[in-house]
């Protein structure tokens, strides 16, 4: 079976709503193992929407369709995909009973548009609406299908998992499966060049991908069955694993967060951090994830020089000298929070996120990261971007990295350099 989705709406083109309808849809057909072939997005227009149905049965034997479902002159995808199979539509009246119940448990009457969506292509299935007013429909043609799900996330996925999913599954043989190696501090390329020859496997296939700060590789199996795919991806798993060694930060993981929070779970130990440009994204992004708080003791935002100073400790006159981002500024910042909070580790972050610079000596995108257990530090300076839009960026990146830098301590990993001795560093740092 060969697939092509259209999503319906006026709306996305114009960039009002993202279409997560596309990625969910993508997601569960690969599963399924049934080869998505395209994508379209097309407005609420009948002539761009017939053309779009014509170009799509050139290449797929199966369209799926999501919005345009809804009570209003402009939903028009059922209409036209009725008429493209030259079936007419008929009133259903239990689907409209459905409807009026729909509206009567909420308190509402009906408005009298609503009765559209009862309206049902003839020799169709009508797929069932838990969640909203309007159902979905499988519609066939001799070796064509059309399926019809409503636009509303929370009404699509339910219908797609409970109806859709066992009428594909008759059509399919085989699965594809697919699991996400996700790395940080190695860049796309240095990660390419590491697994290269990997590259050109053909099952299972992978395949590198960027995001913001981070690198991915996708290993893809088609297989027969779910468990004849993990036989397949398994080896090259472990070879990969071997290869990326400590880069590698989680297996299918959700974010360098998560998969931080889980390691430090699992140690048993805890961490505070002190933020000036991340101004408490390091914190945010930790107590973002469920059961944080066993981990996580406190976040201090000490933004400027003076609460760097009473707050944490930080020396006023290697401020002065060093400026607030130094490595000098970013050790003592990391100490000071960890003898505040009694926090097993202290984490610091101090930067030039942009888009202009405070310190004409030194660049916008400048970073210093500082992470100690009240014995070692270990430092991290590294450069983001320098365009005048870089502000956002830089202060994702930054709070990524410092994560990152902690994890890594925590694992004692050997790709972490030592700087010794936290109090030594601070009181034999050149002062000259």
């Amino acid at each position: 079976m060969k697939c092509e989705l259209i999503s319906v709406g006026t709306e996305i083109l114009l960039g009002d709503i993202l279409n997560t309808n596309a990625r969910f849809l993508s997601k569960e057909l690969a599963a399924l193992g049934i080869s998505l072939m395209y994508q379209t997005t097309v407005g609420d227009n009948e002539g761009r929407l017939k053309s779009a149905l014509d170009t799509a049965f050139t290449r797929a034997d199966t369209v799926i369709l999501t919005g345009g479902l809804g009570p209003t002159p402009d939903d028009l995808t059922k209409e036209v995909c009725a008429a493209y199979f030259g079936k007419r539509l008929f009133m259903r009246e239990d689907i409209l009973e459905e409807i009026r119940a729909y509206f009567s448990a909420k308190g509402l009457p009906m408005p009298e548009s609503n009765s559209k969506q009862a309206l049902v292509p003839e020799d169709s299935t009508v797929l069932p609406n838990k969640n909203g007013t309007a159902p979905g429909f499988i519609m066939e043609s001799g070796d064509k299908k059309i399926i019809i799900l409503p636009g509303p996330p929370r009404e699509m996925e339910p219908m797609f998992r409970e109806c859709v999913v066992p009428y594909l599954k008759k059509f399919s043989c085989s699965v594809i499966k697919s699991h996400t190696v996700r790395t940080f501090g190695i860049g796309e390329s240095a990660m390419s060049e590491r697994v290269s020859d990997l590259l050109e496997s053909e099952n299972p296939t992978v395949a590198p991908y960027a995001k913001d700060g981070e690198a991915l590789l996708r290993i893809t199996a088609k297989a027969e069955s779910e468990e004849e795919a993990d036989r397949l991806i398994s080896p090259l798993l472990e070879d990969i694993r071997a290869r990326l060694g400590c880069y590698i930060y989680g297996i299918d993981a959700q974010s360098i967060e998560e998969a931080t929070v889980s390691l430090m779970k699992e140690k048993g130990v805890t961490a505070a951090f002190a933020e000036s440009c991340t101004a408490g994204l390091c914190a945010k992004r930790i107590t973002d994830i469920s059961g944080a708080s066993q981990v996580f003791h406190c976040g201090i935002v000490s933004y400027s020089n003076e609460i760097k100073s009473k707050l944490l400790g930080v020396s006023s006159e290697d401020l002065a000298h060093f400026g607030a981002v130094s490595d000098i500024v970013a050790a003592q910042m990391a100490l000071g929070v960890k003898n505040i909070s009694g926090a097993d580790y202290g984490v610091a972050v101090t930067g030039m996120a942009g888009p202009t610079s405070d310190d004409p000596e030194k660049e916008v995108g400048l970073i210093y990261i500082a992470v100690t257990d009240g014995e070692s530090l270990y430092l991290k300076e590294f450069h983001g971007r320098k365009n005048g839009s870089c502000r956002d960026y830089n202060r994702f990146v930054s709070a990524s990295n410092a994560i990152n830098q902690l994890r890594l301590t925590v694992i004692n990993s050997p790709e972490l350099r030592s700087e010794g001795n936290i109090k030594e560093f601070i009181n034999s740092y050149p002062r000259n």
